[in-house]
């Protein structure tokens, strides 16, 4: 059976620009930073890993890693005041979450969601 997701990997051609971002959003580093091959942050009890790769390393969208956030109007005005253009507005979608997408520097898709609260009285 499987339990969770341990970590998600994303590959990087600047890791001292990758780790900059991340930690502008607030994750914490756990191992490596900007002048390593590879760094692991903490993302709740999973981890994201950045790693190194050569500058002729291309790829394409591959999909998207979504966070669950405390507040994601919050992390959304944080990333607005770093400088970072999000690819989405924050908006409740009918899956039953709050949520908004951003580009990292390499391109890796991100989503930052939070689930909605169920209506009261149903």
């Amino acid at each position: 059976m499987i339990e969770g997701i341990s970590a998600a990997t994303l590959g990087t051609h600047e890791m001292p620009r990758a780790v900059r971002f991340y930690r502008t959003l607030g994750f914490e580093i756990l191992h490596g930073g900007e002048d390593s091959s590879f760094t692991s942050f903490r993302a709740g009890t999973s981890y994201l890993n950045l790693i190194v790769q050569p500058a002729e390393r291309r790829w394409s969208w591959w999909g998207r890693v979504i966070f669950y956030v405390t507040d994601v109007d919050a992390l959304y005005d944080r990333a607005l005041a770093a400088g970072y253009q999000p690819a989405t507005v924050p908006r409740d979608a009918e899956w039953g979450e709050r949520f908004f997408h951003l580009i990292d520097p390499d391109g890796h898709e991100l989503s930052f969601a939070r689930p909605l609260l169920p209506a009261s009285g149903q």
